[in-house]
């Protein structure tokens, strides 16, 4: 009888196996390393207004806006104002609320910054 070379059906599957596993392992891991990405732009858009409004805008006008946007604090990079699905602060959907309290007109004496995380609690700043 001849010899033949080759792989047979049972390698074939547990090739198979292994590669499906590993696959699935590593769209798990790309989702949980894309989901953490998305929850530090979070952070860092909320404590990049949270510091402007403290050590830029309450220096100078002595209270808080009733609402922030890149004009009022320009020191923010305008892209910051927008969550990563691209909706600005202030709109129904976004993942940032920006809340003021205890205001007189435009003029606020607090605020609550908030953002809706993926992975985490809500990441939360309140004024000083």
């Amino acid at each position: 009888m001849k010899s033949t070379r080759g792989f047979t059906v049972i390698e074939l599957v547990i090739a198979i196996v292994i590669l499906g596993v590993a696959s699935t392992v590593f769209f798990v891991q790309k989702n949980n390393v894309e989901v953490a990405a998305r929850d530090e732009h979070r952070k860092t858009a909320i404590n990049a207004m949270y510091y402007s409004l403290e050590e830029v805008y309450f220096t100078k006008n002595k209270s808080y806006p009733r609402t922030i946007n890149a004009e009022k604090l320009p020191s923010v990079d305008p892209e910051l104002f927008k969550d990563p699905n691209g909706v600005k602060i202030g709109e129904g959907t976004s993942d940032y609320r920006y809340e003021p309290t205890n205001c007189d007109g435009e003029a606020c004496k607090g605020y609550t910054l908030r953002t809706i995380l993926e992975n985490e609690d809500d990441y939360v700043k309140k004024n000083r």
